[in-house]
């Protein structure tokens, strides 16, 4: 393996760690309706468990409002169970043909819960990126060891993978910020 092959490897890994965590953040719910938050609710589909928007189509046509019109009526209630089983706090209204998801008024002690819990998927998301950059450097000192690279080359991919690694971190606190703020708009 040469130092291009290893830091293009590490680079796809911190993209993918700041991809997961743009997942994350997506499902953390705001004041506002959005049909990323059911992305993580699954429903039990013939001994299968399948997201919700893979066997519903999912809108949310206005601002506190998520609808969720199952392809198979008879999955209604399944849909129903998973929605309270999950994490969201919210209360499916069912009326035989669709549901309705209403998105109530977070309170300011529920916006800094969220909050709190923003920052915690980010703060993770930076111990992994911090772990990437680690398993590069220990992969460049042994293969220095083995006299695969020089002093040089180790020291020279080193610093572009600290700056590789400062630049996610930045990335992350962005992220961070803007959900934040969404959360904590009323």
């Amino acid at each position: 393996m040469d130092v291009q092959t290893l830091t293009a490897e590490h680079e796809e890994k911190m993209n993918k760690c700041i991809e997961a965590l743009k997942r994350d953040l997506a499902s953390i719910r705001t004041g506002r309706a959005s049909t990323s938050l059911l992305d993580r609710v699954s429903v039990d589909y013939y001994g299968t468990p399948t997201p919700v928007n893979q066997v519903a189509n999912v809108s949310a046509p206005e601002p506190r409002l998520i609808t969720i019109a199952p392809w198979d009526r008879s999955m209604l209630k399944e849909i129903e169970k998973a929605i309270l089983k999950s994490d969201l706090g919210l209360n499916p209204n069912n009326d035989g043909t669709i549901i309705r998801l209403e998105i109530p008024q977070l309170t300011e002690e529920r916006r800094k819960d969220l909050s709190k819990m923003v920052s915690k998927h980010a703060e993770e998301a930076k111990v992994v990126i911090r772990n990437i950059r680690r398993d590069a450097n220990d992969t460049l000192k042994k293969m220095e060891k083995k006299k695969e690279i020089t002093e040089d080359e180790n020291k020279e991919t080193q610093t572009k993978i600290q700056k590789m690694t400062d630049q996610k971190i930045k990335d992350i606190d962005a992220l961070k910020d803007k959900k934040t703020k969404e959360v904590m708009e009323v």
